[in-house]
């Protein structure tokens, strides 16, 4: 007998041992059938590198081991992909009636900044004026309007925190602070 024909022979015959086996780990006998074929294909195309048909059995668990944790790492990146997404979205998008109070804090807060860091963030991010035409339009280099939108910015959430506190480090979706208390 080849190495194989005791690999094929062995999952054949012991099948349900090593279908228990995948469920008791995974909990789903639909995973675990899933699991169990691509072990299978795994140890017929490895059945060439069998030393010790002896040991065949073992060497079934072995693959079926390594499927598992394959399995795991997978659903644990899916699983970080998800929240991933799921925190992008929450921060990106926030609720309508939450982004109107937030806007109108900002808003407030924008006004007592100097002048020139006002007016640059308002034509940054209210205009959607790109950094280039603000350098432009100002007379500076592309380098230069970044760095000052950059401090302007730091400078703003500067105001948010000290006017917000808590809620602004939290996204300020549980705003405590009022549109004129600022």
């Amino acid at each position: 007998m080849t190495a194989s024909d005791a690999v094929v022979q062995t999952l054949v015959s012991e099948r349900g041992r090593f279908l228990a086996f995948l469920t008791s780990r995974v909990g789903d006998p639909d995973t675990a059938e899933d699991l169990l074929q691509t072990g299978v294909l795994q140890a017929i195309r490895k059945a060439d590198s069998l030393r010790d048909e002896e040991r065949v059995v073992a060497w079934i668990y072995r693959i079926l081991r390594n499927v598992l944790a394959d399995w795991g790492r997978q659903r644990a990146a899916v699983g970080r992909a998800e929240e991933h997404l799921l925190r992008f979205e929450l921060a990106e998008v926030p609720p309508p009636d939450v982004e109107a109070e937030l806007c109108a804090c900002v808003g407030e807060l924008l006004g007592t900044l100097p002048p020139e860091q006002s007016d640059l963030l308002r034509l940054v991010e209210l205009d959607h004026v790109t950094p280039s035409e603000v350098a432009g339009q100002l007379g500076l280099t592309p380098g230069n309007a970044r760095v000052r939108i950059h401090r302007a910015r730091a400078a703003l959430r500067t105001r948010v925190e000290e006017a917000c506190r808590t809620c602004a480090r939290h996204g300020c979706l549980d705003c405590t602070c009022r549109a004129g208390t600022v």
